[in-house]
């Protein structure tokens, strides 16, 4: 399962997704875009279904204002051997090539099994 951010170096994309993995499936992927600025991006893994949200601002304000949010209840795999990965493409194929340097900032992370 991933919230994936970016628009894969194409400015006409969307740039937050939300996937049960294999992407590939039409009702394992939800895309939608958001406008610069912070955002809380989650997900609750529950048997049989898991809900993805995206709330404007910190996570710990608790009182953001809901973005996004989408519950999948196909495709959603059973609990068994989980491992969790933070990663970060510097993706050079779109027709809009990096100005910047690239960074990442997380303020929180919480894995509750």
């Amino acid at each position: 399962m991933d919230v994936e951010l970016g628009r894969w170096g194409h400015l006409e994309n969307t740039n937050v997704n939300y996937v049960v993995q294999p992407y590939y499936v039409p009702a394992n992927y939800v895309a939608f875009r958001v406008p610069p600025g912070l955002y809380t991006h989650s997900f609750r893994w529950d048997p049989g279904k898991v809900t993805f949200s995206t709330v404007a601002g910190s996570g710990n304000t608790g009182s953001g204002r809901v973005i996004n949010q989408h519950v999948f209840t196909s495709g959603v795999p059973t609990p068994e051997g989980e491992l969790v990965r933070i990663a970060l493409y510097v993706f050079h194929q779109g027709k809009i090539s990096l100005k910047n340097e690239n960074e990442v900032i997380i303020d929180k992370f919480e894995y509750l099994p």
